[in-house]
C-alpha cells in the first residue's frame, strides 16, 4: 500500500511570541516493510535555524529555532511511504514468552539492546494492577505470539475507547482504574503489561489508514496520529507489532513514524517559547490518503 500523509500543527497565540524552540517526530522511518519515497517538513515563519538529525533510538528528528515574533506558528509534514506487512519467523513466535525477558536470556541476539525496553519509563510506570493483568495472559510457557494476542484481545474488550476519558498525563493506575482511554493509554497498558513481566516492548507512533463506510467518502483530514506496542522476539530479532486499539497485528495500514520507551521519547511536536501570552490554541490536522489507484478515496 502506498500512502500521502500530510500532519499539519498549529498554535495560535493572544499575544506576541518572541522565540519559539521545537522538536518534532513527524518523518516516517526507512524499515523493511516500509519505504519513504519522499518527505518534508517545513515551518511558518521560516525558522533561523533547522536541522534533521537522528536520535538514539534511529528515529528522525526535526529542530527548529523561531526567532521572528509571531503568533501562529504552523508545522507541515509531507511524505509518501510504501508499507507491505510485515512476514514474521512463525517459529520465533512459537518460543515461550519467557524468552522475551532480556534480563533473563542476555545471551539472546540483540538482548543488549532490548533491556532497556523492559525497564518502567517516566510514562509507563510499573503499577501492580497492570502486572497482574498481563499475567493472565502471560501463563507459564505460552508461545510469545499466542500470549501478546491473547493481551491484545483482552485490552480491546476489557476497555473502551473514550476520548474523554483521559488526558495526555494520565497514567496506567488512571486507565486500569477507568476500563478508558484511547491508542495512547492503551499503549502505555501493553507496554507495562509486559515489562513488568520482564518481556521487552516499546512504543510506536504512527498512522492508521482508514477505510470510509461504505457508501461514504473518505473524508480528508478526518485521520490522526495513532500508537501501537512492539514486543521483542529475540530468536529472530524482530519485534511484533500490535494494536491493542484496533485488535490486530500491524500490517500494511500502519505507518512508522518512531519507536521508544514511551510517547514522551516520539512526541509529534513539543518545544518551549518565549511569550507574555497567556492563551494559546493548539490545531491537528492528519490525513493519510491511499494512492493506489484500485483503492476507492
Amino acid at each position: 500500500m502506498r500512502y500521502r500523509v500530510a500532519h499539519q500543527t498549529v498554535y495560535t497565540y493572544n499575544g506576541r511570541v518572541r522565540d519559539s524552540l521545537g522538536l518534532a517526530h513527524l518523518v516516517p522511518r526507512v524499515l523493511p516493510w516500509q519505504q519513504v519515497t519522499s518527505q518534508r517538513v517545513s515551518v511558518d515563519p521560516l525558522p533561523g535555524d533547522v536541522t534533521e538529525d537522528v536520535d538514539c533510538y534511529g528515529n528522525t528528528v526535526s529542530y527548529f529555532h523561531v526567532t521572528d515574533a509571531h503568533n501562529r506558528l504552523t508545522i507541515d509534514a509531507q511524505s509518501e511511504v510504501s508499507v507491505v506487512p510485515t512476514q514474521y519467523d512463525l517459529d520465533a513466535l512459537a518460543q515461550p514468552w519467557e524468552n522475551s525477558r532480556p534480563a533473563l536470556n542476555p545471551t539472546a541476539r540483540d538482548a543488549w539492546a532490548a533491556t532497556e525496553f523492559a525497564l518502567e519509563s517516566p510514562r509507563a510506570r510499573h503499577v501492580d494492577d497492570a502486572r497482574d493483568y498481563g499475567a493472565a495472559s502471560l501463563t507459564p510457557g505460552r508461545p510469545l505470539g499466542e500470549a501478546v494476542t491473547d493481551l491484545m484481545h483482552r485490552i480491546n474488550t476489557d476497555f473502551d475507547y473514550d476520548s474523554k476519558a483521559t488526558t495526555v498525563t494520565s497514567t496506567v493506575a488512571d486507565v486500569m482504574t477507568k476500563r478508558a482511554g484511547v491508542c495512547q493509554d492503551f499503549a502505555h497498558l501493553a507496554l507495562v503489561c509486559l515489562r513488568s513481566n520482564g518481556v521487552a516492548a516499546r512504543y510506536v507512533s504512527g498512522y492508521l489508514a482508514t477505510k470510509p463506510a461504505p457508501g461514504k467518502d473518505r473524508v480528508v483530514g478526518a485521520d490522526a496520529s495513532h500508537a501501537w506496542v512492539a514486543a521483542w522476539i529475540p530468536a529472530s530479532g524482530q519485534w511484533l507489532a500490535f494494536d491493542p486499539t484496533n485488535d490486530q497485528w500491524t500490517a500494511d495500514r500502519h505507518v512508522t513514524v518512531a519507536w521508544g520507551r514511551d510517547y514522551g521519547d516520539v512526541t509529534p511536536v513539543k518545544g518551549i517559547i518565549f511569550t507574555k501570552a497567556k492563551k494559546s490554541t493548539l490545531r491537528v490536522a492528519v490525513d493519510v490518503a491511499p494512492l493506489d489507484e484500485h483503492i476507492p478515496v
